[in-house]
């Protein structure tokens, strides 16, 4: 009779067989945009950029934004979402001080209608704006107050979009990695991202899933409005997947990995990478019981079993646990190299796989005591009002 740990390798071995060779190759993912072929007119271009209590960064992102490389007029527009802390004053004074001929609009939102979340309402807000300003634009940018664009950046967007006739071109902006959490544990959080919506599988058009990442969408507005707006994922949570969903039933879609695309926004404690992954990891599980207890195996199994093995079991189901577990090193190290960090901090898998596990179980309970998707002090993902942050 098979003992349980052999069968438990066994099954470690096939986690990781499917993951490396039939998970669209997540792991080793380099895709970049194309390299830039300007068109005969560059399109016009729209900016729409939500914006609560981020007057610590703001600045940075509109001037980066007026700064762009960009032969057409880029209309930007910052919606102030109910900010206390001097986001407008900060954004006007980077349009103050910038030689541009892009322009800075910056408009208040209004009150949060029923059914919508607030980054959506903010959103839906700043698209009704450009409408006024900007009615001819072929694109719309949605990005995030908190992200720097270097000066080509919607250069290279736009020319990823024109050349293969896309609708929705996102990049996952290049998170910080300063301190020693972040160092230990955003890596992850690219890679595991990448394990639910491997980007190949996003850009085959034959393959139905999508995803995007929220700092960086441009959208092509023709297929926003054929979806019927920004309200189709009006109550969507997590929105960027839910976009990219909407707009791959219209074309083709793009994502991948960004150099020039950065985040302001830096993780620098434990907690504040605890709360990162607790205000919305329930949610990526549809607020199922079931899908947690499913999760939270099946993460134990991929990167706590393996070592667990290769040091406790006997025999060959040391073996095919250490099989697994170098598996694991193996499938990092691209994730690893992208972050430019060093390749040891892989052997650290089995130790950040637990501590996103117990921060996903933490984000049910968030839920059900009623403050789950705690964000800019807002519940997003309380019992009964999940549509209403």
């Amino acid at each position: 009779m098979l003992s349980l740990s052999f069968i438990l390798s066994i099954v470690a071995v096939g986690i990781w067989t499917y993951l490396l060779l039939f998970r669209g190759f997540f792991w080793r993912e380099t895709a970049k945009p194309a390299p830039e072929q300007a068109p005969a007119d560059w399109p016009e271009v729209v900016v729409v950029t939500p914006a609560r209590n981020e007057a610590d960064v703001v600045g940075q992102s509109m001037a980066a934004l007026l700064a762009q490389d960009y032969a057409a007029t880029i209309q930007i527009v910052l919606v102030d979402d109910d900010s206390t802390d001097g986001t407008t004053e900060a954004a006007e004074r980077a349009a103050a001080k910038s030689q541009t001929h892009h322009k800075l609009t910056v408009v208040k939102n209004a009150a949060l209608a029923p059914g919508w979340t607030g980054k959506m309402w903010a959103v839906n807000r700043g698209l009704s704006e450009a409408e006024r300003l900007a009615p001819d634009a072929k694109y719309v940018l949605l990005t995030d107050a908190d992200i720097l664009h270097e000066r080509t950046s919607l250069r290279q967007l736009v020319s990823q979009a024109e050349q293969g006739g896309l609708k929705l071109v996102s990049l996952m902006a290049r998170l910080k990695t300063e301190t020693l959490a972040e160092r230990a544990l955003i890596p992850a959080y690219i890679f595991y991202f990448q394990k639910l919506y491997p980007f190949s599988w996003v850009r085959d058009p034959g393959n139905k899933l999508a995803g995007a990442a929220g700092g960086c969408m441009l959208v092509d507005r023709a297929a926003l409005k054929a979806i019927g707006g920004i309200a189709a994922i009006r109550s969507a949570l997590i929105d960027d997947c839910a976009l990219g969903k909407a707009i791959k039933a219209q074309g083709p879609i793009w994502l991948g990995l960004a150099d020039g695309v950065a985040s302001l926004r830096g993780y620098p404690r434990w907690t504040d990478v605890w709360m990162l992954i607790a205000r919305s990891a329930f949610t990526q599980l549809g607020f199922s019981a079931a899908m947690l207890v499913v999760s939270t195996v099946m993460m134990l199994a991929t990167y706590v079993m393996p070592l667990a093995l290769a040091l406790f079991a006997e025999g060959p189901a040391r073996f095919l646990g250490a099989i697994g577990f170098f598996a694991m090193i193996f499938a990092y190290q691209p994730t690893l190299r992208y972050h430019r960090l060093s390749a040891l901090w892989a052997l650290a898998m089995p130790a950040i796989a637990t501590f996103y596990t117990a921060a996903t179980i933490d984000s049910a309970l968030r839920y059900w005591s009623g403050r789950g998707g705690q964000w800019k002090g807002r519940m997003q993902a309380s019992r009964g009002i999940e549509g209403e942050a």
